[in-house]
């Protein structure tokens, strides 16, 4: 009688008493006869680990990447291009200071570009664009200006040089002081037609942003040598705009086309990257949903864990509910079974998922090492490095996300065993 009264009292005592943990915390540890469930919950919390650290791991890389290539896709180009309508942009220098001061934009720069074919030393040619730009602008662009490997930005406008990626001057067998040929077929017209202008450069600068398709592409030239090898005397093509808020350009179209006192086409960064950032949003959710399948299998191994050791314990419990249990307490002892296994599932899963992100980058260069081969190649996905970049509010929904479906996963085999009838359950043992 005392043994009943204390299993009552135990059971009675409150929601998740002493006594229920116990009795949960001893399902949980691994006996020689209860080997097989013992592997099903280590599984399950493998699961719920990896599939939480994935998940993590992976929408880390994403908001990176993203990140990354709007950072330096915005740090070299304008986050919006003026472009005339009516009229040839001679008075450029004056057109660009009264768009700078115009509130929210940080500067404005003249430009003058084209696309030629560069060959240097070893006899290959590569497609380049040339940018023809004002030195001190140039300088303004902390993307090149402090990423120079080699010479210097200087004297740029009388140096009658270029400065190049460090891509293309490894493509074409460059180093600083070389001459760099830019042939461009917009030259001189003659009797017998336009022929193509020729013309060689030195390298004054080397620089490397990071993102290959620049580094191997862009050449920046003097402003005055740019309109003279494009035929552009006393003209400028575009005016690129920096805004403080790039992703309030939208605001300032008004007030930048008033400033420009003419009709002028404007394109912001939004509709030249639609289709790109579009793409990777998409894939984003696309990762995520498919990612939360394994969170979702391993909540599925809780519940055939639980369901068998709900079989297995079926004599214990008739003995706890003869002995005074409540099924409100017997329910409660295979919650917190199941959602011992969640929660430090998850709990592991995080931790395993912050680790990998702050050193992706050096996992990356393990495993090429490893292998042999170059994982995450730069010309193919245009960043230099792996980037990773969590976001704690997509970090506390991952977390949320895996506890909810490991609670969810208890609630049947808890209900299960709350319902077992005694009498049925002892009645062949």
């Amino acid at each position: 009688m005392s043994d009943t009264a204390t299993v009552k009292e135990a059971g009675g005592a409150g929601p998740f008493s002493v006594f229920e943990r116990m009795v949960a915390w001893r399902y949980l540890r691994s006996r020689r006869k209860e080997a097989f469930i013992s592997v099903i919950a280590a599984i399950s919390f493998a699961g719920i680990m990896l599939g939480v650290a994935t998940l993590i791991i992976v929408m880390a890389v994403m908001n990176g990447f993203r990140a990354e290539l709007l950072t330096r896709i915005l740090g070299i180009n304008g986050h919006m291009i003026m472009q005339p309508i009516d009229s040839p942009l001679d008075d450029y220098a004056e057109t660009a200071a009264r768009i700078a001061g115009v509130p929210g934009v940080r500067m404005a720069i003249p430009l003058v570009e084209g696309q030629t074919l560069a060959s240097g030393n070893i006899g290959a040619g590569t497609g380049a664009l040339v940018r023809g730009i004002r030195g001190d602008d140039l300088g303004k662009l902390d993307l090149v200006a402090n990423n120079i490997r080699q010479g210097s930005l200087v004297g740029f406008d009388q140096s009658e040089g270029v400065a190049i990626g460090s891509r293309m001057a490894q493509n074409l067998g460059l180093v600083l002081g070389d001459s760099i040929t830019l042939i461009s077929p917009d030259g001189d017209i003659s009797p017998l037609g336009t022929t193509p202008r020729v013309k060689a450069y030195p390298i004054v600068a080397v620089f490397e942003i990071g993102m290959s398709e620049y580094d191997s592409t862009i050449i920046f030239m003097p402003f005055a040598e740019a309109q003279l090898y494009f035929n552009m005397e006393n003209e400028a093509q575009t005016i690129e705009i920096f805004v403080n808020d790039p992703d309030a350009v939208e605001s300032l179209r008004g007030a930048i086309e008033t400033a420009a006192q003419r009709p002028v086409f404007l394109t912001d960064w939004r509709q030249r990257n639609q289709t790109f950032f579009s793409a990777l949003q998409v894939e984003r959710n696309v990762m995520f949903m498919i990612l939360t399948l394994i969170v979702l299998v391993a909540a599925l191994n809780i519940i055939s864990g639980l369901i068998m050791l709900v079989k297995d314990k079926g004599a214990d419990i008739a003995i706890l509910r003869t002995m005074g249990a409540t099924r409100g307490a017997i329910m409660r002892i295979f919650l917190m079974t199941g959602a011992a296994i969640g929660v430090t599932g998850t709990l592991a899963g995080v931790v395993l998922g912050i680790v990998v992100c702050l050193n992706v980058e050096s996992i990356r260069q393990f495993f090429s090492w490893l292998s042999g081969t170059v994982l995450f190649n730069p010309e193919l996905y245009f960043l230099s490095r792996l980037p990773a970049k969590m976001d704690p509010g997509e970090t506390v929904s991952v977390i949320l996300m895996a506890l909810v479906l490991s609670f969810l996963a208890t609630l049947l085999p808890a209900w299960r065993a709350a319902r077992l009838d005694p009498v049925e359950a002892l009645r062949y043992e």
